[in-house]
């Protein structure tokens, strides 16, 4: 049984990994990877013993951080595919470590947002033979993934969740 939980608990860190990674290379986080974070995270918070009360209390912290992405989608501030992963990730942190994400989102997005642009500035003459996606990626004035700002701000705040606290005290 601890073996199945396990693989439940890894949905979400191995899913934000593949969606920072799809958001690094295409610029577009697909609907399937939130989709999957959302829907295996009712079968992993059962199998913790996480109580109904708490879960509840995910899904609200998860529908708010909707509407703040949403907001800030309309802002132009993000994109679609990070507002999804922003309000499924949460779903998985709780209030408490959703908190800590969102630190985490911040600083980690403003540290590669700025050696993107510095990397944007002086690298332009070694990308004659880089791949397409990183030619892409240092297009001057190109968007940010911040989908990858957003994995590592989940991975980073995850081992102090409800979901893996819930487990460790088992």
């Amino acid at each position: 049984m601890t073996i199945l939980i396990l693989v439940l608990l890894i949905i979400m860190p191995a899913l934000t990994i593949v969606a920072g990674l799809r958001d690094l290379t295409t610029m577009i986080i697909p609907n399937w990877i939130s989709a999957a974070i959302i829907v295996g995270f009712f079968p992993a918070a059962l199998a913790v013993g996480l109580p109904w009360m708490e879960m509840l209390t995910h899904l609200g912290v998860a529908f708010a951080a909707l509407l703040v992405g949403m907001a800030m989608f309309a802002l132009r501030w993000i994109g679609g595919g990070d507002a999804k992963l922003m309000a499924a990730t949460t779903l998985w942190l709780g209030l408490t470590s959703s908190l800590e994400f969102v630190l985490w989102t911040a600083v980690v997005g403003g540290v590669f947002g700025l050696l993107l642009i510095l990397s944007r500035k002086h690298l332009q003459p070694f990308l004659a033979w880089a791949p397409p996606w990183l030619a892409r990626l240092m297009e001057p004035k190109g968007d940010i993934p911040y989908g990858v700002a957003i994995a590592a701000g989940a991975l980073i705040a995850y081992p102090a969740s409800p979901m893996v606290v819930a487990f460790l005290a088992r």
